[in-house]
């Protein structure tokens, strides 16, 4: 019997078809994966939830599905707001006879919430609020900590400040000479002599290696073989603080002052010996004050830095500035630094040839380190960012000379150290600083850099005595202003642009702002003669009857 026909074909496929697909399929996956791990894509983590082991777990679920729905509704919120502006933007293009009269109320609102910002800008002006914050500390606080960093002790000090103190009569001012293991263990004594004629010095080095707040860590035995890890001074400290409180016979306050960088809060993370403060590599990490009980009787307060006048040399500004790299030119920052240091001994420590200018220790830095741009040249900038960070940062040894004669600051006398010196034990404070200075092993003479200390350095604590803008900087904005009047004739905009932008700018750029252009142009000349010295080498080294194919 005939077998009858079927009415559709079968969908079956020979093996051999359907492994090639498979393949293929494979292979198309295979593919979409490289892709995304050339894009640095990674598969988003599924959230684990709350296990059932933790406490209040409902209530955390219920502000979880609380936050979720305030999120959503700000979303619905903010289209809305969004279809709002639409519409009106097609009514304007539609109808583009629409009297004035309209717009008025508008122009009413958007100038409303101009000064409102304007007023909020005001009011958390970071400036302001430092000099606040600082004035806190200072006012509160029995017993004032001065933290110098060793390596410039004249240069880290404030005369405001210091006179804001003795002027005062009740409060006690005390230097303590931090990062000192940076230092020879010679200089280090001369340094100390020279401070203790004047105020109570305690030698201190923080230490680097601490235990997360609330975390137990467990320290192996190798761990304590780390020089930077181990804590000097801090015995000597807190008898000095100890005695005091005895002798007034009442719980005291601790404030903790100085410029950025300098280590205040290492000090009190080491006499604390847990991280509470938070410490970093930038400059101004701390923004307000914040206590830390020591013990019963002794309560720490750490205080954001000194801010810098701007009519300080370009040395301190350099230093001093709690401003980051990227917000100053380091190119010009970091060769103001270089030109004060030894340059014998800057060659020997960076291991570069010798130099005739800044710009050319910056090429052969970059050439050494391997910092290129595209192309293959040497990137100055960042050779310039990598020195300054090593200057203000806590690894680079150098040390200054103290003064040859020594002579008191005009806001101190006889009377004003004799008050500052009572209730100190000094004789034991002598004994604790020897200790110290024993324990440190500090670098030698011919491993450090010899630096020109630029002298006191001036910082503001009035208010009023912050200055907005330079009458450079107006006149620039100004000229901006009438460039670009045919595309914003309002002139709240550029009031308001110019706010911001003095809001954003710190005392250090306006300084270098206000350098001579003469020492600009010696930069630029002399770069361009590099980069074309260099030009020529590239071109002569290239030859086309051997290199080209």
């Amino acid at each position: 019997m005939k077998r009858p026909k079927l009415k559709k074909a079968s969908k079956r496929m020979t093996c051999h078809k359907r492994y090639k697909i498979q393949k293929k399929i494979r292979e198309h996956h295979r593919k979409l994966r490289k892709e995304a791990k050339k894009r640095g894509h990674k598969k988003p983590r599924k959230d684990p939830g709350v296990p059932n082991s933790a406490p209040f777990k409902e209530a955390l679920l219920r502000e979880a599905e609380l936050r979720k729905q305030r999120l959503e509704e700000l979303k619905q919120q903010q289209k809305l707001d969004r279809q709002k502006e639409q519409e009106k933007k097609r009514k304007l293009e539609t109808d583009p006879g629409v009297k004035t009269s309209n717009l008025e109320p508008v122009k009413e609102e958007y100038g409303q919430c101009k000064t409102k910002n304007k007023a909020k800008s005001g009011k958390q002006h970071p400036k302001k609020l430092y000099c606040q914050e600082l004035k806190k500390v200072i006012e509160t606080s029995d017993v004032v900590l001065e933290v110098l960093d060793a390596r410039d002790p004249l240069g880290c000090r404030c005369p405001q400040v210091e006179e804001a103190i003795v002027q005062g009569g009740q409060k006690k001012l005390v230097l303590v000479l931090n990062k000192s293991d940076l230092v020879p263990k010679q200089n280090l004594e001369n340094w100390l002599n020279y401070l203790k004629k004047e105020l109570p010095t305690v030698v201190f080095k923080a230490s680097t290696h601490l235990k997360d707040k609330g975390k137990i860590i467990k320290v192996r035995k190798k761990a304590a073989s780390f020089k930077r890890e181990v804590c000097v001074g801090k015995e000597g400290l807190w008898k000095l603080l100890g005695a005091f409180q005895e002798t007034c016979g009442k719980a005291i306050r601790v404030g903790v002052v100085g410029f950025p960088n300098v280590g205040k809060s290492s000090i009190i993370n080491s006499l604390k010996q847990e991280r509470i403060c938070n410490v970093g590599v930038s400059m101004g990490l701390t923004r307000s004050m914040q206590v830390v009980p020591l013990d019963k009787q002794i309560t720490i307060i750490d205080s954001p830095s000194f801010i810098v006048s701007p009519l300080n040399s370009a040395t301190a500004l350099a230093l001093r500035s709690p401003a980051s790299i990227e917000v100053i030119k380091p190119v010009e920052a970091a060769s103001v630094i270089l030109s004060q240091a030894d340059s014998r001994q800057v060659v020997l420590k960076f291991t570069v040839p010798d130099f005739k200018n800044s710009l050319e220790f910056f090429t052969s830095l970059a050439q050494r380190r391997g910092l290129h741009q595209k192309g293959g040249s040497p990137d100055v900038e960042r050779a310039a960012k990598l020195l300054w960070s090593e200057w203000t940062g806590a690894s680079l040894g150098y040390y200054c000379h103290p003064p040859a004669s020594w002579t008191p600051s005009p806001h101190f006398n006889e009377r004003s150290v004799t008050d500052m010196n009572w209730g100190f034990n000094l004789e034991e404070l002598e004994k604790n600083n020897a200790h110290s200075i024993q324990a440190i092993k500090g670098p030698c003479l011919a491993s450090s850099i010899l630096f020109q200390s630029s002298g006191l350095t001036n910082g503001i604590i009035e208010e009023k005595d912050i200055a907005e803008e330079l009458p450079k900087q107006q006149k620039r904005k100004q000229e901006e202003g009438e460039d670009c009047g045919d595309i914003d004739s309002d002139p709240e905009n550029v009031d308001e642009e110019a706010v911001e932008k003095s809001s954003d700018t710190c005392p250090a750029e306006e300084a270098w702002e206000a350098l001579p252009e003469e020492v600009q142009a010696d930069e630029q000349s002399a770069q361009s003669h590099v980069l074309d010295k260099m030009t020529e080498e590239e071109d002569d080294a290239y030859d086309f009857s051997t290199d080209y194919v």
